[in-house]
């Protein structure tokens, strides 16, 4: 069978002063009609950078392809013009990104960009094109084509985004699809439904599927072959189920023994252990205004009991919009609860003013999803890491002391406190905001989904200090993910939550084994790859 894409020793080379001389280096691949080709690997092992390779869209003066050949259906695109690209877009491949908020217009109805694709590459009439836009649209399982052609990228949910960027990609059925990073922000119901949307159409129209990828999980749901990628070079390729069950190169056993087991480990509760924070019927509700004055309520977060104990791990776990961060920011007083209460130590602080939270703002810290944003980009990490124990009275001096310890306890250089957050990588990034919440010695330490962005290996890592930082320091961690295999593994309790409320509430050993809410089955089932169970023991470094 002919390939649709075959790449031939592809090198691309990177700016000088880099900390390599390739981004990508002889890498030999090739993707036939209806199969899924997962290229896999960490942050900067080069498997975006060949997904751009492909597009013709590496950033101009910095990425500069230096050898090798790009075949789409024996035509090189190393060879081709900008003119003859532009043409190929869409037309002969197309390429899903990883956040569709970013890539799609937010100015444009969403109708309007599936429908700027057709009129750019075809000569259809408008009644036509509007046509085929909703039979796109259909065929990606949108619901109400008539009516979502018309909405802004705002007004859909992250899966409907995604749909949405999909549509794009395939209405004028490419031969190629380039699927980047597409299901890492979603939640596990919305994310198996794109995969399984995705393996629906390849299969239908005979498209190849290049799949970028850091989760096992997808890659054990989806792949026919897998293309292993460490420091811009193919480590190891081959059919998906030989590498899954045995892999050969040492950077392919330690990423799938960094995979967490959906089997939970059997973790007791201590119920003589002090109840630290507790929550009594906590609600958040919101009321919008229309432009006709008609006002609707927004549930938030309704009736929600949660009970945290010391050195106890509670997870929060259910899809996007299920209330979970809206719960840990009224627990941490970000947000005001609408109603209902929040005990610290037997102390009611959900009713309280701004005034009178002072006290109580160190006892409680939280760690937010996405570091970068978190840290002041144009302060060293030193001055955002002792900023808070300062405001409460410790002096510089001590204060520097105390993060240099923190930093080492973290596994950061201490030296490295004069650095930007550019400087350093997104792991270490979040290692640097445990850093700082633990400056203030809290009594709670909040998680808000602060894992979800980082490939497999660091995740393991960061969940392994922050399992460690909690027994050390006798904590008690909230953490609130939608990752499932990462709930079974650190959480002791879980609180499952759909829409505003907490469905089910157990040991999580309890939980997941004999889950008796018909939401949390859902969970469990849409989990990928949740049927393989990846060897633990693979991973060599320990």
């Amino acid at each position: 069978m002919q390939p649709v894409l075959k790449i031939d020793n592809l090198s691309v080379q990177l700016p000088k002063g880099a900390d390599r001389q390739h981004a990508v280096e002889n890498v030999r691949l090739e993707v036939l009609p209806r199969e899924i080709l997962c290229i896999v690997g960490e942050s900067g092992s080069g498997k975006s950078v060949t997904g751009l390779s492909v597009m013709g869209l590496l950033p101009k003066g910095q990425l500069k392809p230096v050898s090798g050949k790009i075949l789409l259906q024996d035509e090189n695109l190393l060879e081709a013009s900008e003119e003859r690209l532009r043409d190929l877009r869409c037309t002969g491949m197309s390429m899903i990104f990883q956040e569709p908020m970013t890539a799609l217009n937010p100015v444009m109805r969403c109708g309007d960009q599936i429908d700027e694709v057709l009129s750019t590459h075809t000569k259809l009439e408008q009644k036509e094109r509007t046509q085929r836009i909703i039979r796109i649209m259909e065929e990606v399982r949108l619901p109400e084509p008539e009516r979502l052609i018309n909405a802004y990228p705002h007004q859909l949910s992250g899966g409907q985004r995604q749909r949405i960027m999909i549509a794009m990609a395939l209405v004028l059925e490419p031969v190629l699809l380039i699927a980047d990073e597409p299901t890492t922000a979603l939640d596990v119901t919305t994310q198996s439904s794109i995969l399984q949307l995705i393996r629906d159409i390849q299969h239908d129209h005979q498209t190849g599927v290049l799949f970028i990828t850091h989760d096992f999980g997808v890659v054990a749901e989806i792949a026919d072959r897998v293309a292993v990628m460490q420091w811009g070079k193919v480590v190891e390729f081959g059919e998906a189920r030989q590498i899954l069950s045995d892999p050969q190169h040492d950077y392919t056993r330690m990423l799938i023994g960094a995979v967490p087991s959906m089997k939970p480990g059997h973790r007791e509760r201590e119920e003589s252990s002090q109840v630290v924070l507790n929550t009594e019927k906590l609600s958040k509700t919101y009321s919008e205004r229309s432009l006709f004055r008609t006002t609707r309520t927004v549930y938030a977060a309704q009736q929600v009991d949660i009970e945290l104990r010391r050195g106890e791990t509670l997870g929060i776990v259910g899809e996007s919009g299920s209330g979970k961060t809206t719960v840990a920011r009224c627990i941490v007083r970000l947000i005001d609860p609408t109603s209902g209460e929040v005990f610290l130590d037997g102390n009611e602080i959900g009713q309280l003013r701004t005034g009178q939270l002072r006290p109580y703002r160190k006892r409680i810290q939280i760690i937010f999803q996405d570091p970068y944003r978190s840290l002041n980009p144009r302060r060293i990490v030193g001055d955002s890491i002792i900023e808070g124990a300062t405001n409460y009275g410790i002096s510089r001096e001590d204060a520097l002391k105390r993060a240099h310890s923190l930093m080492e306890l973290v596994q950061l250089d201490p030296n490295s406190l004069d650095r930007f957050p550019h400087q350093f990588s997104g792991g270490q990034r979040q290692r640097i905001c445990i850093a700082r919440a633990l400056t203030m010695e809290p009594e709670v330490l909040i998680a808000d989904e602060a894992v979800s962005a980082l490939d497999v290996s660091v995740q393991a890592q960061v969940l392994k200090l922050l399992d460690d930082v909690r027994r050390r320091f006798n904590l008690a961690l909230l953490f609130i993910t939608h990752d499932l295999r990462v709930a079974a593994q650190i959480c002791d309790t879980v609180a499952v939550m759909s829409q505003s409320k907490v469905v089910e509430y157990g040991l999580t050993h309890d939980v997941f084994s004999n889950p008796r809410h018909e939401y949390t089955r859902s969970l469990l089932d849409a989990a990928p790859g949740k049927d393989w169970e990846f060897d633990l023991s693979l991973n060599t470094h320990g």
